[in-house]
């Protein structure tokens, strides 16, 4: 577009030599020339070559007519190319320095390219595809790239390649985070690990250098970034190669295969350009706990079709099929009461598993482990690995179940507890254990029985089993009751003795001054502690408030105190008492009481209609009329 005009002067000097020389003056030629406006990218000067004063003769101005003077312009214009910055163009090398290369691109200064982006040195004369950055940097120059120009071609010639969804190839230079760098010849593109292959991939280094074939996924424009992938090819080969396998594969099919991948619910294997799945319960009928116990990677191994999917293209394999299931004649193996031996391969807090072949485990429930003792959890017995005898005590082949038993190698010794221990006999134990009913007392090992907190004293009211007895304790006890089908033993202590009662009744007799001492002082009444182990209570009860609130600060713990029995009560294992005290505060209630009675008894009394005896007798005649 010309949106401006200048003027440009051309000086002609006249040479008076010549055949016309006349006094002729200078003349000035004026010559209007339309100037396009420069864009930003294109130089801010003209070549100082056009702008130079040129003498010339006379004669040679006369070769150039002025039709010749108006197309100046234009042919100055037309020798430079229509090129823009950030434009890829053509030019030749017209000289080479140690550290740059000048290429002429057409314009009116050659460009400069740096020596380092050429692999090899070209020659004079050579054409090159360059990429303009500026037609003048910092220091005046047309700064061109080589390599520029060679990535934005590939660049594009790539972008194609996406469009219509062609192959390219393309070498592995290096691994990076989440997979490799792909150089596609001028142009590097991401390969995501998981692109590498359609299996997975062991070792990524094996893979560098290796020139492959690839599909590109991924394009970002903006940040010049591409993603390929290999395993998108091998993908639709295998998919085409699976559906013809699948077609010829038939259920219970043997074939061999390789492990490809394990996993922790199975492995892969390889068929031979189709994958199945071996899944860990088809691996054995023994117990694993991962594939990798019986399988190892690139292992060729038998293995039996169990079901397919010729949609999903999905197989399923199984490797234990291929021998026979060791349940089909577990019964006759394992017949009821046989004696077995086995190592244990699972603990609960229930039991223990004891595999007994591949395939056929039993249980050895808690309550199978020993006759005598209390087993919480197998832990206190056994552990992993161990090996352990046992007796089949019953066997389920449709629910493939079999328990076992241990303790049923050995008598069990409730069976004859009940000859033992007859009930009344007396025998020795040691304390084991102490509740708050009462305490367990172990009359051999695993054989215990327990002792009531009731059975403990004659007259001591004992609250705990801890203020009668403690562990370890060497005690005498009477068998109460001994059942060998409840596994059950009952002891008493007191037993082993006299029942006292009738002696004390004597010796506590209703009436008789006695001195106590002060136990507890309670809301009920004051406890003391008498001979025998007895214990003594003086009830409140009847009294007010305020009369038991006086009582109960006159005496404290320790305190001897004259008391007088009142009665032995042998149920709650007490002496009543009452205080030996004139008018004492308990004597004054009762006389109070007394009086009361008499009271109400009178006043009932005085309400009493009296009828004279005439009036009885003449009504008594006249019934009988």
């Amino acid at each position: 577009m010309l949106n401006e005009t200048t003027t440009t002067e051309e000086t002609v000097t006249i040479n008076p030599e010549t055949e016309d020389s006349t006094e002729k003056v200078k003349e000035n030629v004026t010559i209007e020339k339309p100037i396009e406006s420069k864009p930003s990218t294109q130089i801010d000067y003209l070549d100082k070559s056009i702008l130079e004063i040129k003498s010339v003769n006379f004669d040679e101005v006369d070769q150039y007519n002025e039709e010749d003077l108006d197309e100046l312009p234009e042919l100055y214009h037309e020798s430079f190319k229509d090129i823009n910055v950030n434009d890829v163009t053509t030019g030749t090398v017209v000289n080479i320095t140690d550290r740059e290369i000048f290429i002429d691109i057409g314009f009116k200064s050659e460009g400069i390219v740096p020596k380092s982006e050429f692999p090899e040195l070209p020659a004079i004369g050579d054409e090159h595809r360059v990429f303009i950055n500026t037609f003048e940097d910092h220091k005046g120059n047309c700064s061109l790239s080589k390599e520029k120009a060679v990535f934005l071609e590939r660049w594009n010639e790539l972008n194609e390649s996406f469009e219509k969804e062609e192959i390219i190839k393309g070498t592995i230079i290096k691994r990076i985070k989440g997979g490799m760098v792909v150089d596609l010849i001028g142009v590097t593109a991401f390969l995501p690990g998981s692109q590498i292959d359609v299996r997975p991939i062991t070792n990524f280094d094996d893979y560098i250098g290796e020139e492959l074939e690839f599909k590109i996924v991924k394009v970002n424009e903006t940040r010049k970034n591409i993603v390929i992938s290999r395993k998108a090819l091998l993908e639709v080969d295998l998919h085409e190669k699976r559906k013809e396998i699948i077609d010829q594969l038939e259920t219970g099919m043997v074939l061999e295969g390789t492990v490809k991948n394990i996993t922790d619910f199975g492995a892969f294997i390889d068929l031979g350009g189709i994958d199945g799945l071996l899944h860990i319960t088809d691996i054995t009928w023994g117990r694993i706990n991962h594939p990798s116990e019986a399988l190892e990677m690139e292992q060729t191994i038998t293995v039996k079709v169990i079901d397919f999917d010729v949609e999903k293209v999905r197989v399923s394999l199984g490797m234990k099929q291929l021998e026979p299931e060791p349940w089909e004649e577990a019964e006759v193996k394992y017949p009821v009461d046989s004696h077995v031996k086995g190592k244990i391969v699972n603990m609960m807090n229930y039991g223990v598993f004891v595999e007994l072949e591949k395939g056929i485990e039993g249980l050895i429930h808690v309550s199978e482990m020993s006759w005598t003792r209390h087993i919480k959890n197998p832990n206190e017995l056994y552990k992993l690995g161990d090996e352990v005898e046992a007796k089949i005590l019953s066997i389920d082949k449709e629910e493939k179940k079999i328990s076992l038993g241990i303790k049923q190698l050995t008598e069990n010794p409730w069976d004859e507890i009940e000859e033992k221990y007859p009930v009344g006999s007396i025998t020795s134990g040691v304390v084991r254990n102490l509740t708050q009913f009462g305490a367990f007392v172990e009359l051999e090992q695993g054989i215990d029985g327990l002792v009531h907190i009731s059975d403990m004293s004659w007259t001591k009211n004992v609250r705990h089993p801890k203020d009668f007895l403690k562990k370890g304790d060497k005690i005498d006890v009477k068998i109460l009751e001994a059942s060998g089908e409840n596994r059950r033993l009952s002891f008493g202590i007191k037993q082993t003795e006299d029942d006292p009662w009738g002696e004390l009744k004597t010796i506590f007799n209703s009436g008789k001054l006695i001195e106590a001492k002060v136990l507890r002082v309670l809301d009920k009444g004051i406890i003391f502690t008498l001979e025998q182990e007895l214990e003594g209570i003086v009830p409140l009860k009847r009294l007010s408030k305020q009369a038991r609130a006086d009582i109960k600060t006159k005496f404290k713990p320790e305190d001897l105190v004259e008391v007088i029995v009142q009665e032995i009560d042998q149920e709650s294992k007490k002496v009543i008492l009452m205080l030996n005290e004139p008018e004492s505060q308990e004597d004054i209630a009762i006389k109070e009481e007394k009086e009361t009675m008499k009271k109400l008894k009178k006043e009932s009394t005085s309400d009493k209609l009296e009828v004279p005896q005439e009036i009885i007798d003449s009504l008594n005649k006249a019934s009988k009329s």
